[in-house]
């Protein structure tokens, strides 16, 4: 009984640890250079598991990756700061394998600027 308990329990965190892997996965990020964007937000979302928003920005349309929306409300970022035809300046690291993304590690809307991670 021990065992079938405890393969349930090993099988439990596998599955997690896997989710986990697949959700967080910043090692796709070159964590070697920060890129600095200022730009128009023409599309926002402030839903889980991260607040993504398209920013037209140095000619051409960048995938933004921010932090979970708990995360930017505790910090002070809200849905109306990263809203449709909004300017802002982010800062992070670009994804390896997909140039026009970008891991936003701070954001600055308006007069704020908010740290992300």
């Amino acid at each position: 009984m021990i065992t079938v308990i405890k393969r349930i329990i090993l099988s439990c965190l596998l599955l997690n640890l896997g989710l986990a892997h697949a959700h967080h996965g910043w090692s796709e990020y070159d964590q070697t250079k920060t890129v600095k964007l200022t730009g128009t937000i023409t599309q926002s979302s402030y839903e889980h598991p991260h607040g993504v928003i398209k920013l037209n920005a140095d000619g051409k349309s960048w995938t933004i990756v921010l932090a979970p929306p708990f995360r930017m409300e505790n910090r002070g970022l809200s849905k109306s700061d990263i809203a449709n035809g909004s300017q802002v300046t982010v800062e992070g690291y670009i994804n390896r394998s997909q140039p026009d993304e970008l891991r936003a590690e701070r954001i600055t809307a308006g007069a704020k600027t908010v740290e992300l991670r």
